[in-house]
C-alpha cells in the first residue's frame, strides 16, 4: 500500500481530480492523509498557491500534481505508476474531446 499526504482545502476540486488521478494511475492501494491548510496559517503560506499538493513518506512533493504527466511521472519515479492505466486513460482522452469544446484561430476553447 501507498501511503501519502494530500494537501488540501475544502472546496478544492483539483484536490479532488488528483486523488481521483491517483486511484486510477497508482499500481497498488493508495491511503491518503488528507491535511486541510485553511485552519493553519503556516500551512496557508506555504501550500496555499500549490495545492494540490502530494508528499510521500520520504517527504518528497508534487504541488499541482493535476497533470497527469506530471503525476505519472513522479509515480513512475517511485515505481508505483500502472503503466497500462495510463495508456488507458492518455487512449480515452485522446478519443473524447470536452464537450462543446472548439477551435477558432488555432485556440481551442470550451463552449
Amino acid at each position: 500500500m501507498i501511503s501519502l499526504v494530500l494537501y488540501t482545502t475544502l472546496g478544492c476540486h483539483l484536490c479532488t481530480q488528483v486523488e481521483a488521478l491517483l486511484t486510477a494511475l497508482a499500481n497498488q492501494d493508495v491511503a491518503l492523509e488528507r491535511i486541510e491548510i485553511s485552519e493553519n496559517d503556516e500551512l496557508i503560506e506555504r501550500y496555499g498557491r500549490y495545492i494540490p499538493v502530494v508528499v510521500d513518506s520520504q517527504g518528497s512533493q508534487l504541488a499541482q500534481g493535476f497533470e497527469i504527466e506530471r503525476l505519472a511521472g513522479w509515480l513512475r519515479e517511485r515505481g508505483w505508476l500502472d503503466e497500462h492505466a495510463l495508456a488507458a486513460l492518455v487512449e480515452e482522452a485522446l478519443e473524447s474531446p470536452p464537450k462543446d469544446a472548439y477551435q477558432r484561430n488555432g485556440r481551442r476553447f470550451l463552449g
